[in-house]
């Protein structure tokens, strides 16, 4: 907390960022050469640029800023002419909904930000940035030419350490991914955007050719977020580097491929699965990141609490049976059978999957990877499983009529079977198994249960606060008489990406299958009907379960709309963060 009247040399002590030596050597210092305290401090390496710039930022009132690539939209960089820019001390950063960010070295200069207005023609929102550090960027991003040599010299003067990563040869040795391309800086680039992925909580890298550059985004808490653009003249440097770490073929550029690459990054064991496709502007590349160190494979770290996990845990005590888990993709299904698998495993028991791909590896199970180039389709795997004595199987996903009727066959004769199915919920999964040509009296015998599952975004604690939604929104949940309650949001931070929210929580739909509901699905009762049933029953719907997460302060009440909307749900709730095109103020 900032009191009135200290110094920024007494706030730092007092805040426990240097000590009162630092602080006399930084005075001494400053009295030789003129400088700031801060710069003094700097110079004495008392202190960092992070938590220099994050202390002024607090003394004035405004978010600070460690300028760095990702964090500068380039186009966006040259809205401001350079020599205005330099005279004003200022660049501009980003420009969401006509709201631009500028870094400044007086973030409450009036005069600066009215110049800014009037030569953008946007709402401008200051950032503290320091004076060296603005210069410095504007001299890399303002240049009448950004060069793929400058561009990459600028990358290598970084002080991001980018060479802590290690890749494991098909052999299983280790070696440093330095010692593959010997001196090349592209190398540097690629270490540099894996790692800050991973350092981001990032599940997936996309790598996009453009015109004119090549943008780089990272799938983070399920939204992708851009992390910066190289030229355009460095996107086959990229596209060739990454294929030579997933062992792909770099002379093939008109057919999709796939890799699979095992890191050692930050000390951390990942796994990187790798697709190239061919475009018109030349080849894509998503990179899929399996972390299983931030991976929870227990229930309740997942969101299931309650009754919800009773009823889940009285589904996986069945010895025989189908579980289907259903929602749609990226909603956290496969995280949700793993987690059933590690509950049920121990060596009493077979366990056999078959999976497309294989995501994390896991011990005393047999895992078998779909190939469908040899014909090892999820059908013919399943049938050849059921000759290996198995207890209980998991399924990736029954995608068709012929994995779902073989996966029904196996419930029926004495094995659990767990899958995963598209649809909205526990409802539609019974509907879904009906058009691939499932009969109805195989469903209501095989079926012990539906899960359906969301995964709404998390408040960030670091920039939690309270706020009053609008009555049209709150009436559309039946909570009108909740006007004048207090509701929680986040409004934006470093931490969160200056999203207001910082990973996810899970919401879940349990559908036990009883001799009413087994009753009804064989007369092929239409959904409606299931739904009244159900209700009738005291069952509660996605929606409701996620409202609940609103009442425990763990996500935003837009937000769980966003995410539980449905043709059923009135209408569709704006989503005013899903692409808020911003990066991290650090």
């Amino acid at each position: 907390m900032i009191k009135r009247g200290l110094k920024l040399g007494e706030q730092l002590m007092q805040d426990q960022l240097i000590t009162a030596d630092q602080l006399e050597e930084a005075l001494t210092l400053q009295r030789e050469s003129g400088d700031r305290l801060g710069e003094a401090l700097l110079s004495v390496g008392a202190i960092t640029s992070a938590a220099l710039v994050n202390a002024l930022g607090k003394r004035l009132n405004v978010k600070g800023v460690v300028l760095r690539h990702g964090l500068i939209d380039p186009k966006v960089a040259k809205s401001i002419p350079k020599d205005e820019a330099e005279r004003l001390k200022v660049l501009p950063l980003f420009c969401v909904n006509s709201e631009l960010t500028v870094a400044m070295a007086d973030p409450q200069s009036l005069p600066t930000i009215d110049r800014i207005q009037s030569l953008t023609d946007c709402r401008v929102r200051p950032v503290l940035a320091l004076e060296n550090n603005i210069d410095e960027f504007q001299q890399k991003y303002l240049s009448k030419e950004v060069t793929v040599d400058s561009f990459m010299a600028s990358i290598e003067e970084s002080d991001v350490r980018i060479d802590d990563i290690e890749v494991e040869e098909e052999a299983g040795a280790i070696t440093d991914l330095d010692q593959m391309v010997d001196g090349s800086p592209v190398i540097n680039l690629v270490n540099l955007v894996v790692l800050s992925a991973l350092r981001d909580g990032a599940s997936d890298i996309h790598i996009e050719p453009d015109r004119k550059e090549t943008h780089i985004r990272y799938r983070i808490d399920g939204h992708l977020r851009e992390f910066f653009k190289p030229p355009k003249g460095m996107h086959a440097s990229i596209v060739s580097r990454i294929k030579v770490i997933g062992k792909m073929d770099i002379a093939e550029k008109r057919l999709p491929q796939e890799g699979r690459v095992h890191l050692i990054a930050d000390g951390r064991e990942i796994d990187l699965r790798i697709s190239s496709m061919p475009t018109v502007l030349g080849e894509k590349i998503v990179i899929r990141i399996l972390d299983k160190s931030n991976l929870s494979f227990e229930l309740e770290d997942l969101g299931l609490l309650g009754e919800d996990l009773q009823q889940v845990q009285g589904m996986l005590k069945s010895p025989y049976g189908l579980l289907c888990v259903t929602g749609p993709t990226g909603s956290g299904k496969t995280t949700t059978l793993y987690s059933a698998l590690e509950l049920l495993n121990d060596s009493t028991k077979n366990i056999v999957t078959v999976e497309d791909p294989v995501e994390y590896q896991l011990s005393m199970i047999s895992q078998i990877q779909v190939n469908d180039a040899v014909g090892l389709t999820f059908s013919r795997a399943l049938r050849s499983i059921l000759r290996q004595d198995p207890d209980i199987v998991m399924i990736g996903e029954m995608r068709d009529e012929d994995t779902a009727r073989v996966a029904i066959q196996a419930a029926l004769t004495g094995h659990l079977v767990l899958s995963t199915l598209h649809t909205n919920d526990c409802p539609g999964g019974v509907a879904r198994l009906l058009d691939m040509g499932i009969e109805p009296y195989l469903i209501s015998s095989a079926v012990i249960g539906f899960i359906a599952q969301r995964l709404p975004r998390k408040l960030c604690h670091a920039c939690q606060a309270s706020y009053y939604p609008s009555p049209e929104l709150l009436e559309s949940v039946g909570w009108g008489h909740r006007r004048n309650e207090l509701f929680q949001k986040g409004e934006g931070c470093a931490q969160c990406h200056m999203t207001g929210f910082r990973g996810r929580v899970g919401i879940y739909e349990i559908m036990p299958m009883d001799q009413a509901l087994a009753d009804l699905i064989q007369k092929r009762a239409p959904e409606g009907e299931l739904r009244t049933h159900l209700n009738k029953a005291g069952w509660r719907t996605l929606r409701e379960k996620a409202l609940d997460v609103v009442d425990r302060g763990e996500s935003s009440l837009e937000e769980v709309l966003r995410v539980t909307r449905s043709e059923r749900s009135g209408p569709a709730i704006p989503d005013e963060t899903a692409d808020v095109g911003e990066e991290a103020l650090v």
